[in-house]
């Protein structure tokens, strides 16, 4: 019986606690609580935003507070604005969108990779017009987005392209360090993330000009030889603080051992599902030379589990001892507010359907990313609640 029946658990133990902290930890932080230089005058800020940019392999990094802001800043530094039409994707987080609409730009959705999570290339060409500015992929659950097509896209289209990169950290396309593809990568320090203060973001890029405008946007405005009550444009007070800083350094000092960690135990838990009838993890795709997985996403087999949803499926997995997520429930191309916004600005939303996005709203879940931090043991209890959920779908 299912232990949302009334079953014994699978498992009783918790996993590793997130986020993983240490003595480095407690040390920076005493550090800069000591030097009284907890914002302004302190050097943690820019000398973190520094150190991540060059783990992504990027020039140039810029703090702020945190991932949405980010992707409003690199828009905006790129000059996009109302009426400017930006395609992404509609598998992802609200703000990816919402902070093109705070520009009031104009969100356009193109359709995932069929049996991915995913941007796909071929969908985004189809919807570019002469209102298009600029392209906004996701790298999706760490999973790097197919970015040849789309720096191909924006090449031959003259537009700019920003990486969401919220979940991202560490991950690699094609041996490259997302985040320094295309010409601004956006970051979240987040709670749930590979890395995190709490809260907290981070924009990377290759343009010194770019950096710059970034900088100034999240700094009221200022430059950095500008005197301080000097303002050269319209920006905000979007500062990370130095508290954060101090806490994402310790945290960037153990990340490589934590996606190492990940993908052994990632491998052996694909090994052990891979003769499940009712699940199928999603692979990471073929150009990715390294993943974070940021998470596990499991896709449901509708042949074996029919109409049954997605989310009686967490709760099941849950009762059972396993974190884990419905993931997104709703495509933004779908989301009411968005739709609200859109028709506003256009008389109606003009989206259709994107078959591929649905599909995945309707049948992926999500295991979060520490339960891949501890042992075999730890494993193989996913695998025997993934065993017991098929072998007791009835119950569902």
């Amino acid at each position: 019986m299912l232990a949302i029946r009334g079953g014994e658990r699978v498992r009783t133990r918790p996993y590793p606690e997130w986020p993983v902290w240490n003595s480095e930890d407690e040390e920076l932080l005493m550090e800069t609580l000591r030097s009284g230089k907890w914002g302004i005058g302190g050097k943690k800020v820019g000398e973190f935003a520094s150190l991540f940019a060059s783990y992504q392999g990027c020039r140039y990094g810029v703090a702020c507070m945190n991932g949405s802001v980010a992707i409003k800043v690199a828009l905006q530094a790129l000059n996009i604005g109302n009426g400017d039409e930006v395609v992404t994707t509609p598998y992802t987080f609200i703000a990816t969108a919402s902070s093109i609409i705070e520009l009031g730009a104009v969100p356009v959705f193109a359709d995932v990779e069929e049996g991915g999570l995913n941007i796909s290339p071929q969908s985004v060409e189809e919807k570019i017009t002469d209102r298009t500015r600029a392209i906004l992929p996701v790298h999706i659950a760490g999973y790097p987005a197919e970015m040849d097509g789309i720096s191909r896209i924006a090449t031959s289209h003259g537009l700019f392209v920003v990486e969401d990169a919220a979940q991202a950290h560490g991950s690699e396309w094609r041996g490259r360090r997302v985040g320094g593809i295309g010409d601004l990568g956006c970051f979240s320090f987040q709670s749930s993330k590979v890395m995190t203060s709490g809260e907290g973001g981070a924009i990377t890029t290759n343009s010194y000009e770019l950096s710059e405008k970034c900088w100034s946007l999240i700094n009221v405005g200022r430059t950095r030889s500008g005197d301080w009550y000097e303002h050269e444009v319209l920006g905000y007070n979007y500062r990370m603080t130095e508290f954060q800083a101090a806490v994402l350094m310790a945290q960037l000092r153990r990340l490589d051992q934590q996606i190492e960690k990940r993908r052994r135990n990632y491998e052996v838990l694909a090994g052990l599902c891979g003769e499940l009838e009712g699940f199928e993890l999603i692979p990471p795709p073929g150009w990715a030379s390294r993943v974070n997985h940021f998470l596990v996403p499991i896709r449901i087999n509708r042949d074996f589990f029919g109409s049954v949803d997605k989310r009686r499926i967490v709760e099941a997995l849950r009762a059972e001892g396993i974190p884990s997520s419905p993931g997104y429930t709703v495509p933004l191309h779908l989301h009411r507010p968005i739709l609200s916004y859109l028709k506003a600005r256009r008389g109606d939303s003009g989206l259709g359907v994107l078959r591929n996005a649905e599909a995945a709203v309707r049948d992926v879940f999500w295991l979060p990313h520490y339960v891949l931090l501890g042992s075999e043991e730890d494993v193989m209890d996913i695998y025997q609640a993934l065993v017991k959920i098929e072998r007791h779908r009835g119950e569902l």
